[in-house]
């Protein structure tokens, strides 16, 4: 790796008392050797005037096709995303083929990635095949490896099920991630229900089929204890709920995806098939409220929601279409370039910090003596995404050709750096 400085840029950390100072940082062998306020020298300079650096950025919610379908994306290609996305940890769901659901799988996401710049942790199934029918070894899983439990893109439906899974995971203080909708209410669903659904003549997916369920869990969760993280929100109604929950002192947490906080539903006037994920793009006053509730803390992560998917998969009548954009390219450039309402640290903080407290992992700090976990960003400059910029092997976004402002420079972790730009 040799000796590497990133000189004169400003810390952005809610945890260090340097948050808002211009330092330079010398690493040396992947440690923070010198934190400095006079210019530093090493064999690889990152000029960082004007830029910022952070604990290096982590996304908790990534699909991959590895094993399976791979040539949607695999587990190299999605790393470097990763990295061109600014992140040095990243969070995978089971949705695989077979599913992430034995000590087995959990050891080969692990073995297959363990020299990556980028930490890669898995997020095993909670039930076998993703079926919602029956638990699968979370115990063993748990051991080897896997940080969190779901079935990803799946809705946990079964409500004994839920509270099983509740007092079986309590011992071992494992995390549970679901995604909220009642299946029946969206079955046969295209968008958001609302007047532009109605107007495209597409079945709409109503915010209650989100709600209901979030009330469930809050519920069952209230009545057997331990803990749940709701992935992806998508309703100001849900999020009042979980608002409360967390008043009452239940341990409750949540997320959203960047894209959320940017692209409302008359966007679809276009039948962008692009445009299509699960929970749908709701309206322009839910992403007001969004915001506000990613500034009163209520919304813990931003998360990019990555789900890759081919050609074949999109390039189809909208009906026909499967559900999901790509995100980790994008996910911090869309958040800041939509955002007018909440401070830079706050930011930053639901990207490091805060994934990392909710799957229970070591939080990098930026001080003498650290191992260096760091990205390094800008956050004024502009600039137009187009296929070149994407490292996955999926091209399925709706940014192709759209001005952001603010992307990562550099990413530097397990004793290696990689530049973005």
């Amino acid at each position: 790796m040799g000796s590497i400085v990133i000189r004169s840029a400003e810390i952005i950390d809610a945890t260090s008392d340097l948050n808002g100072a211009i330092r330079s940082i010398l690493i040396e062998d992947g440690v923070i050797k010198k934190i400095s306020e006079k210019e530093l020298s090493a064999d690889t300079v990152i000029d960082g005037k004007g830029l910022k650096v952070s604990i290096g950025w982590m996304d908790m919610r990534v699909t991959t096709g590895d094993p399976g379908h791979e040539y949607k994306e695999d587990l190299h290609s999605v790393c470097k995303a990763a990295m061109q996305g600014g992140f040095t940890a990243i969070a995978v769901l089971p949705n695989t083929t077979p599913p992430m659901q034995t000590k087995e799988s959990v050891e080969y996401i692990k073995s297959k990635t363990r020299e990556k710049l980028v930490d890669v942790f898995p997020i095993a199934s909670l039930t076998i095949n993703n079926k919602g029918e029956e638990l699968t070894e979370i115990l063993d899983m748990n051991a080897s490896g896997a940080v969190g439990f779901s079935d990803g893109v799946k809705p946990i439906w079964h409500s004994d099920l839920l509270l099983r899974a509740l007092l079986y995971m309590q011992p071992i203080n494992a995390q549970l991630i679901v995604h909220a909708e009642d299946k029946y209410l969206s079955q046969g669903g295209q968008m958001n229900e609302g007047k532009t659904s109605t107007m495209l003549g597409l079945k709409g997916i109503p915010k209650l089929s989100e709600q209901i369920i979030v009330e469930r869990d809050l519920t069952i969760l209230e009545y057997t204890g331990g803990k749940i993280h709701f992935a992806h929100i998508s309703s100001p109604k849900s999020l009042e709920l979980i608002k409360d929950a967390k008043r009452r002192g239940l341990k409750v947490t949540c997320d959203i995806a960047s894209y959320q906080l940017a692209l409302d539903d008359t966007l679809l006037t276009s039948f962008d098939s692009n445009l299509k994920v699960n929970p749908p793009l709701r309206s322009k006053r839910d992403i007001d409220t969004f915001w506000k509730y990613i500034n009163d803390g209520t919304i813990d992560a931003i998360v990019s929601d990555h789900i890759p998917q081919d050609t074949e998969s999109k390039q189809l009548e909208f009906d026909q279409a499967d559900f999901g954009m790509i995100g980790l390219e994008t996910m911090f450039s869309v958040a800041n370039t939509y955002n007018s309402k909440v401070e830079l640290v706050k930011l930053i903080e639901k990207i490091t910090v805060a994934p990392r407290n909710i799957l229970g992992l070591e939080v990098p700090v930026i001080k003498e003596g650290a191992k260096a976990n760091l990205t390094v960003f800008d956050t004024e400059q502009e600039w137009i995404l187009s296929e070149k910029d994407l490292r996955s092997k999926s091209v399925n976004t709706p940014f192709i050709g759209k001005k952001l402002k603010g992307r990562p420079v550099a990413v530097i972790n397990n004793k290696q750096v990689t530049r973005v730009q």
